[in-house]
């Protein structure tokens, strides 16, 4: 199959696998007489076929009117909400000859189907500039929601930074893969990228180093407004992370009065990790501490607020235990729910707190334990889905401390069965961190990310029942032309037959 010819089911083209799929006889084209069809009384609603439009437009050329549902859906696409059997996030998309219909429960379901149609289309729609026609959508029902509500990938902003357009870009790669949950990793040894008004001085001074040197930067409050915002559109929910105990020298240099001695500690541009945290015993850092959280969580609609808590080398067990406690109460004071690595399961958390799963092996102990009490894990193992691991030994980007992770590795995983003792009504969801103490441009994160982000999704969207390594592998490959069209790097993993 060239770029030019219109996909079909037998080429079973979506990532991530749908629920289930139907033939549904003869496919339905795209003209230039078609229109979005949906209710202008719902704005929701008509925002999402407003965002369908824009994305077709661009390759088309086609004016596809958004127009009130009073219109003759013959020859149309048609956008709405009806029925409750979808879940929140789930929708059904029905393609004849005569229209297109997606309906969901909920926006975000309506949005998620969206993700869908575009992928049923050849990948030449993902185009910034006009491409010949047809338009063709093969026949089919599907019936599609996800496995887990939390979907998620982690942008390392810390070590070096990524402005505002590179985050909206990673964004733009997410969405199409049904990726609901962007965490920025906001703070950490090497850098302070968010804007704290009562202490300037962390971007002042921590905002201006990064891995490896260089002007290092960060975000306004006007700046981190416009990512969530930009997210939102796109129901996408930002977790913002402030890295604490440790991880923190950014902050540490940045005011003396943070550090036990009282001297300023020198900023860092290296990649170990471990040295560093606050002083449990100093006032000044729980003043730090409570204005910073108030600050960010007033900035962040999202109901979480990611604490770090990893790594912490140079505290006693009891003074960190002590330390995330006390974090959690003033986190949850000021309105959000804690998320932490998996290290804050070795406190006494509350049920509300959701525990990251990342050390794979050596945090199971830890994690059973939370899960006892009550905690919610978020799947994050790093030998499958941390992203900044090398594809193979010759890989240029990237590490290897927790092995090197192909295609395969990526996709071929049960979150419910990877930690014995932790169950899949006890995972809220999956996450692929992307650390960038190697990667300096968006290219190389997307090189490092794609494809084994989507890889990941299915893991986190998809049933099950039916996986089959064949059916992903080829799913996978017709990736490449959209990606071609997007702009957008890639590793050309050779487990894989990349459809060109």
């Amino acid at each position: 199959m060239t770029i030019d010819q219109p996909p079909t089911i037998a080429t079973a083209l979506v990532v991530p696998r749908p629920m289930s799929v139907e033939p549904a006889g003869a496919s339905f084209e795209i003209t230039a007489k078609s229109a979005i069809v949906t209710s202008t009384a719902d704005g929701e609603t008509a925002r999402i076929a407003g965002y369908l439009a824009a994305l077709l437009r661009r390759s088309t050329g086609f004016a596809l009117p958004v127009v009130t549902d009073d219109a003759d859906p013959t020859g149309n696409i048609v956008v709405g909400l009806g029925g409750a059997t979808t879940g929140n996030e789930g929708y059904e998309l029905n393609v004849s000859a005569d229209s297109v219909t997606l309906t969901a429960a909920r926006g975000a379901g309506l949005f998620n189907g969206v993700q869908t149609l575009r992928q049923l289309l050849p990948g030449r729609i993902e185009s910034a500039t006009v491409q010949p026609a047809p338009w063709t959508v093969p026949g089919c029902l599907i019936k599609d929601r996800p496995r887990f509500a939390w979907r998620g990938a982690m942008l390392d902003v810390a070590r070096r930074f990524f402005g505002v357009e590179a985050v909206k870009r990673y964004i733009d790669d997410l969405v199409p893969y049904k990726i609901n949950v962007l965490h920025l990793h906001l703070t950490d040894d090497q850098g302070w990228r968010i804007a704290i008004d009562k202490w300037p001085r962390l971007t002042e001074v921590g905002g201006t180093s990064q891995v490896g040197g260089g002007e290092g930067g960060f975000y306004t409050k006007a700046d981190y407004t416009e990512i969530v915002t930009y997210a939102a559109d796109r129901y996408v929910t930002i977790i913002p992370e402030i890295d604490l105990p440790g991880h923190t020298t950014a902050a540490l240099s940045s005011y003396a009065e943070l550090n036990d001695g009282g001297v300023a500690a020198t900023p860092y541009t290296g990649s170990n990790v471990g040295f560093s945290s606050l002083s449990v015993s100093l006032d000044a850092t729980w003043a730090f501490v409570s204005d910073v959280v108030a600050e960010v969580a007033a900035l962040t609609p999202g109901p979480y607020l990611h604490v770090g808590g990893d790594e912490v080398e140079k505290l006693t067990l009891a003074e960190y235990a002590n330390f995330v406690e006390r974090v959690e109460r003033i986190v949850n004071a000021a309105g959000k729910q804690v998320i932490g690595w998996a290290e804050i399961g070795k406190a006494q958390i509350s049920a509300t707190t959701v525990i990251q799963y990342w050390n794979t092996g050596a945090d199971d102990e830890v994690v059973r334990e939370a899960v006892a009490r009550g905690a919610r894990v978020l799947m994050s193992p790093a030998s499958k889905v941390y992203l900044d691991m090398k594809y193979d030994a010759g890989t240029e980007l990237g590490q290897a401390w927790a092995g090197v992770i192909e295609v395969r590795d990526a996709w071929d995983w049960d979150p419910s069965t990877l930690v014995q003792g932790v169950t899949a009504g006890q995972i809220i969801g999956v996450e692929a961190p992307i650390w960038t103490e190697t990667l300096d441009t968006m290219e190389a994160v997307e090189t490092m990310a794609f494809p084994r982000l989507p890889a990941i999704a299915e893991v986190a969207w998809s049933a099950t029942q039916g996986r089959d390594w064949s059916d992903f592998r080829t799913r996978l490959g017709a990736q490449a032309t959209r990606w071609a069209a997007m702009g957008l790097r890639y590793y050309r993993s050779p487990q894989v037959d990349w459809l060109d």
